[in-house]
């Protein structure tokens, strides 16, 4: 078992060093970019940061759909189930974000009934978990998962432990939020006091009052203009520069932009993205705000499909040049394509192009507000291909997570 998490340890850092080292080692660039990949190795993503509702509209899901989609931390893969699709293959390089995804994956399979299911995953914070983990699903786990979960990165704990902790307050997502509410407090600001507005205008004035003046603050702005202070946030040195392009102001103004936005655009109560930034946790209750694939109107539904799942480490170009032509119907990028240079996207879209059939839907996020393919991408490789922009944009407005610039969705003629 140990052989297999040292091949999967070798895997993430080599796509890791292939998506995003592209200066020198020892120029200021090839530091950053070396910092980096050396915080990405590790567990980044306990939730996803993209809406799945989002994503479901634009792909128009049905029976006989085959889809690709990057993991992340497997949520939106399980909450694509929901549509119905025939199979479904999530890839990652972060052979973490895999574990997790396979995790996720055996528990919806071998728990015993929805409330064991959501103690696990959406409240993630009791030692009946750990116990669910030896007696029911350790075994079934593939090795290569099993001897990550059962690692113990921490003095006299497992892994698997962080679901009796919140696993939410780790990961380096987890710790960058931890960190922000701390430099939050220190100027006097207390971001959990959003989670208490009970109307939009509420959400405004908290807003306002409690977050919009952190921003103004001198260590604040310092700290942003570091490229590294955003790692946590899973943002590599290039898509830090197509972030702070973004607007006049710089990242700051950016940041304050997307935090405005989380924090006022969508009723607190039904965003779960906003729970998770502003209390480190979802919401308790059966009225929760929950990611689709820890609702209990899907559970019984999901359970039924999720041999049609698979989690894969390695590179979605990769994985799509090893299938077969005219074989899927659907792709979600996240944001990979901020990683990429211009070589890159066309051996991606070169395989997408190849293996999408008629009508295929592509969707990804951008950073920064900009279409990104044109101009960086062979025009033989977008052949046939057209976006939808109208709908693009239409859909980013109500992508909850409110963090990326763009949404985009671009379809193959029929």
């Amino acid at each position: 078992m140990q052989h297999s998490v040292r091949a999967a340890r070798r895997a993430t850092g080599e796509g890791l060093r292939a998506a995003v080292h592209r200066s020198r080692p020892l120029s200021r660039a090839g530091v950053l970019e070396r910092l980096f990949t050396a915080a990405f190795r590790r567990l980044v993503y306990p939730q996803i940061w993209e809406d799945p509702v989002v994503d479901l509209e634009a792909l128009r899901l049905g029976p006989g759909d085959r889809v690709a989609t990057i993991a992340s931390g497997g949520c939106n893969a399980l909450s694509y189930l929901t549509a119905d699709p025939a199979e479904i293959v999530a890839v990652d390089l972060n052979g973490a974000h895999v574990a997790l995804g396979r995790l996720k994956l055996c528990a919806l399979e071998h728990l015993p009934d929805y409330e064991s299911f959501r103690r696990f995953f959406a409240d993630a914070n009791s030692r009946a978990n750990v116990v669910a983990y030896d007696s029911q699903l350790r075994g079934r786990l593939d090795a290569t998962s099993r001897a990550y979960w059962d690692g113990r990165p921490f003095p006299h704990r497992r892994r698997i432990d962080l679901f009796a902790r919140n696993i939410y307050r780790f990961g380096l997502l987890g710790h960058c939020i931890a960190a922000g509410h701390v430099l939050a407090r220190l100027h006097g600001c207390d971001p959990r006091v959003m989670l208490s507005a009970r109307s939009r205008a509420e959400q405004r004035a908290l807003f306002e009052r409690h977050l919009a003046p952190i921003f103004d603050k001198p260590m604040v702005r310092w700290l942003t203009r570091q490229p590294a202070s955003l790692y946590g946030l899973g943002i590599p040195p290039a898509q830090y520069r197509a972030l702070a392009g973004d607007s006049d102001g710089g990242i700051a103004a950016v940041l304050r932009q997307r935090l405005e936005r989380l924090a006022c655009d969508f009723d607190i109560g039904d965003n779960y993205f906003a729970a998770q930034a502003f209390g480190g946790r979802y919401a308790k209750g059966e009225a929760a705000s929950l990611p689709p694939y820890l609702q209990r109107r899907h559970f019984d539904a999901l359970r039924d499909r999720a041999g049609r799942l698979s989690f894969v480490q390695g590179s979605l170009t990769q994985m799509l040049g090893d299938a077969p032509a005219a074989s899927f119907d659907a792709y979600v990028l996240l944001d990979a394509q901020d990683w990429m240079n211009d070589h890159e996207l066309t051996a991606l879209w070169t395989q997408i192009s190849r293996t999408a059939r008629p009508g295929a839907r592509v969707i990804f996020r951008t950073a920064a507000d900009e279409r990104l393919l044109p101009g960086r991408v062979a025009a033989d490789a977008l052949d046939g291909w057209v976006y939808q922009e109208e709908l693009s944009r239409e859909l980013g407005r109500r992508d909850r997570s409110s963090i990326y610039g763009g949404f985009h969705l671009y379809e193959r003629a029929a």
